[in-house]
């Protein structure tokens, strides 16, 4: 699994803007505390409102603000409205792929793939991360001496 940059900023914006709540933040406030450039964020922030996950106003006192609680934002949900499905095979869903002989197993493995993704992005909302409290079974992943290597 690769994780874009893409994907990495639009979490990172997202975080970044429920630890103001209820204040909003503009574009430029947000580059400047996540370190992401203007112009690729502006592109994120688009994607993110068109998924009904911010709202902007625009004037003096404008700027971006969630329209849910952190508590209800999965990462899950922020990756998907910026790069689309969780996991696709060269752009189909796992299920969908079909492979002859010896591969055939395969499907099942990237079908596995998504879910264990799922298991992770889904389980973890922006409340999480902002508390640094991880659901259990993320902790316990990432406690894994194999999972840093």
């Amino acid at each position: 699994m690769h994780i874009t940059a893409r994907a990495d900023y639009a979490v990172r914006a997202v975080v970044q803007l429920a630890s103001l709540q209820p204040d909003s933040a503009t574009r430029q406030q947000l580059a400047e505390a996540q370190d992401i450039p203007g112009k690729f964020l502006e592109t994120i922030l688009g994607d993110l409102r068109r998924a009904g996950m911010l709202d902007a106003q625009r004037g003096a006192t404008g700027g971006y603000r969630l329209t849910k609680p952190p508590a209800e934002i999965t990462l899950a949900d922020i990756v998907r409205a910026t790069e689309g499905p969780l996991a696709a095979v060269r752009g189909m869903p796992p299920e969908d792929t079909v492979y002859p002989g010896p591969a055939e197993p395969l499907t099942r493995v990237w079908v596995a793939v998504r879910a264990s993704l799922r298991d992770v992005l889904e389980a973890t909302t922006v409340a999480d991360v902002i508390a640094d409290q991880l659901p259990d079974h993320v902790t316990a992943l990432q406690a894994r001496p194999d999972s840093w290597a």
